[in-house]
């Protein structure tokens, strides 16, 4: 019971709270862009603009001048990203039969330019685990404004212009969304929250299935939090593992309903 009252007090909550709404925020766009992701069977795209992306916070980190400047930890990622996410619909165009291929030597070529570059800095390993892992449970009120406005954004493009997924359009919206998920969460946050939810419901036919997908994140980011703040695990990577045991929950318990109950076509 002391356990239990103790997850509930103030200092805690004013720790959970904002952790939580960064993960809605982050899940409100990384659902509807993760079920893209799968369509387009680019599935290592997010690891690579978001390995892209903490490479361009590394570059930043490392020149003092750059550092200096107002919110070079937001534009220099982001211009990264931008250049990445260019990079790889240029590629589609010309290269799809090895897209998924080469999006992976992308990734890992970002991943050993980040190595290289930190191998002789002393907080190169804390900057390192910072950008892979995040920092969910640090994050205040005050940086969600720019994510939720820029998400808002996002939202409202894909509503007013659905076709925007299917062109080129959803590179940049996919480079904008990574680049400031990654300062929130990290990049296997943002990998997981993209992939999972949507491997969930991949087979699912029936209704709902876009609250279903939410709700599979929602349940992950609710879990992995109190465990990580409860018995003080890491949190990113307590929430990829309750991300996937809800992914997982949800795509057996769903495959067990009767055909009546799913129907033949999604309704996305």
């Amino acid at each position: 019971m002391a356990d239990f009252a103790a997850l509930f007090d103030l200092e805690l909550m004013s720790i959970l709270l904002p952790a939580l709404a960064a993960g809605m925020l982050v899940l409100s766009t990384h659902i509807v862009l993760g079920q893209q992701v799968l369509k387009r069977g680019i599935i290592f795209i997010d690891l690579a603009i978001a390995q892209v992306a903490a490479l361009g916070a590394i570059v930043a980190h490392m020149d003092s001048r750059l550092e200096a400047m107002p919110f070079s930890h937001v534009w220099m990622p982001a211009l990264f990203a931008l250049g990445g996410a260019g990079l790889i619909a240029w590629l589609a165009k010309r290269m799809a039969s090895e897209l998924e291929a080469l999006i992976g030597c992308f990734y890992v070529l970002s991943a050993v330019a980040a190595m290289l570059l930190l191998a002789n800095d002393p907080h190169g390993a804390e900057l390192l685990k910072q950008l892979m892992s995040g920092q969910i449970l640090w994050v205040s009120w005050s940086q969600l404004l720019l994510p939720a406005l820029v998400y808002a954004g996002v939202l409202l493009a894909i509503f007013l212009r659905p076709a925007i997924l299917d062109g080129a359009g959803f590179y940049l919206l996919f480079a904008l969304v990574i680049t400031l998920s990654v300062e929130l969460v990290g990049v296997y946050l943002v990998f997981s929250t993209l992939i999972l939810p949507a491997l969930a419901l991949n087979q699912y036919q029936g209704k709902g299935r876009l609250f279903y997908a939410y709700l599979v994140g929602l349940s992950g980011y609710l879990l992995g939090l109190t465990l990580s703040a409860t018995f003080d695990l890491p949190s990113g990577a307590a929430i990829v593992a309750t991300l996937a045991l809800s992914a997982w929950v949800f795509r057996v318990g769903l495959r067990q309903l009767k055909p009546s109950q799913t129907g033949m076509n999604a309704d996305l």
